[in-house]
């Protein structure tokens, strides 16, 4: 499956200078198969270690940090040939092993020509701030895959094309338009982790078959980040950090309006009322990739970052997938598109999910007394409003008061409807929210 990130990763290679890569995300979200793609596309030649399955690596950076003896003991221990001018080579699951973490910045410094990347699960809460070689090396993050590379996944290329190729000034053909809402639905029950899309892909001939497939590989994921939790947090901290994972849909239960709610802290930990309290196990669970933030501002300006406030935020999961398997709903009744409050929150999410995805680093909602603007971001002329509908109705009194309050250039409705346009407000579908945040990012120079 072609990635995204693939891009990215070309353009590192490009770089005069380059430092080495650090490829970071949740577990399952595609790291190894990216990088291994990667390496077998754009080099003659490229060599894998890892960490976690070859314990012996570690040994090879008790000695010293030097990289030219890292690279001549690493060839001996795999009985390779590493040509440092033209190969790539791949340091996995790193976080194993930090001295391998620190040597980053000496293969930096005295190696510049060799290509290096590294990726690892948990990087954020597994590893000490010291044990990262700041200033010497390249992030990147990878996220679940979004709708258009589940697209390109299933082989739906047509619909794939005219997706990419939309201006969003001209309605899609409307048979294209219901072909592209009913793969969405099938997205958000399957969601962008690689192993379940493969799951569905394998048993689509038969939906129903696919869909059970998805739900039971999502059941085992679900058991192996729980795993990852216990094992790397502590048994006190564990149990918080599970109870306020788990906590995030059934907060979302109690939203009446369809709408995803300011997290509730005394909600989410028994006897817990502040932030405070709750502030260790979400940083746990950022760091690990498996939340998404939204800041709540209240007034707008640039830069959205300064009008934030630490303990207004909402919570989404990190794949909308899993989503739908820990919150238990029946995959019939996201195809059929009729499961109640969650049918608002569900689209929110992905939108959310897509937003982080095309390229924003932090998301931000608007609310003021009795409004709210699901999603603004910094685009051309200012802040852009993104307001999500769930169904066909895209009439909005929030939206509304924030165009009257702040003047935006653009302002967009995400919903089921087909693309149209009323003065400077844009309606675009729902599963679109990837590519028209690009445009916008894109427009504002941001890309």
């Amino acid at each position: 499956m072609n990635r995204n990130i693939t891009q990215d990763l070309v353009r590192w290679k490009n770089l005069k200078p380059r430092k080495p890569l650090i490829l970071r995300g949740a577990r399952q979200v595609g790291k190894t198969y990216a990088l291994k793609q990667f390496g077998e596309s754009a080099f003659p030649h490229f060599h894998y270690f890892n960490f976690e399955e070859d314990e012996r690596l570690s040994r090879i950076f008790d000695k010293d940090l030097r990289p030219k003896r890292i690279l001549t003991d690493i060839q001996f221990h795999q009985d390779i040939s590493i040509n440092p001018e033209t190969d790539l080579v791949i340091f996995d699951e790193i976080q194993r092993c930090p001295r391998a973490l620190t040597s980053l910045k000496y293969f930096a410094e005295e190696t510049p020509d060799l290509a290096l990347c590294a990726a690892g699960s948990l990087l954020g809460v597994t590893l000490g701030a010291e044990s990262f070689p700041v200033g010497k090396v390249t992030f990147l993050d990878l996220m679940p895959m979004m709708f258009e590379e589940f697209l390109a996944g299933t082989e739906s290329t047509r619909l794939l094309e005219l997706l990419s190729n939309a201006d969003f000034a001209t309605a899609l053909p409307e048979t294209a338009h219901d072909q592209l809402w009913e793969m969405w639905k099938q997205y958000l029950v399957v969601g962008g982790l690689p192993e379940v899309v493969n799951a569905y892909v394998e048993r689509r001939d038969n939906l129903y078959e696919a869909m059970q497939s998805v739900r039971k590989t999502q059941r085992d994921l679900l058991q192996t980040y729980l795993a990852d939790i216990a094992k790397h947090s502590g048994k006190t901290s564990a149990l918080h950090i599970e109870r306020l994972w788990r906590n995030i849909p059934e907060q979302l239960a109690l939203a009446q309006d369809a709408s995803a709610p300011k997290f509730k802290f005394r909600e989410s930990l028994p006897g817990v009322r502040g932030y405070e309290r709750i502030a260790g196990p979400l940083d746990w669970l950022e760091s690990a990739k498996l939340v998404i933030r939204t800041s709540i501002v209240n007034s707008i300006g640039t830069p959205l970052s300064s009008r934030r406030a630490e303990n207004r935020f909402k919570l989404y999961f990190f794949d909308i997938g899993l989503l739908g398997a820990i919150s238990g709903i029946l995959p019939a009744r996201i195809l059929e598109y009729g499961f109640g409050t969650y049918q608002g929150y569900v689209a929110e999410n992905f939108v959310a999910q897509e937003l982080l995805a095309s390229g924003i680093d932090s998301l931000y909602a608007w609310q003021g007394k009795t409004s709210e603007v699901e999603f603004v971001i910094e685009g051309e002329g200012g802040i852009v409003p993104f307001e999500v509908k769930s169904g066909r109705v895209t009439q909005s009194k929030s939206l509304g008061v924030f165009e009257e309050k702040f003047h935006p250039a653009h302002s967009y409705v995400l919903s089921a409807r087909n693309v149209g346009q009323s003065n400077l407000r844009h309606y675009v579908p729902v599963y679109a929210a990837g590519r028209l945040s690009r445009r916008v990012l894109s427009a504002a120079g941001r890309l």
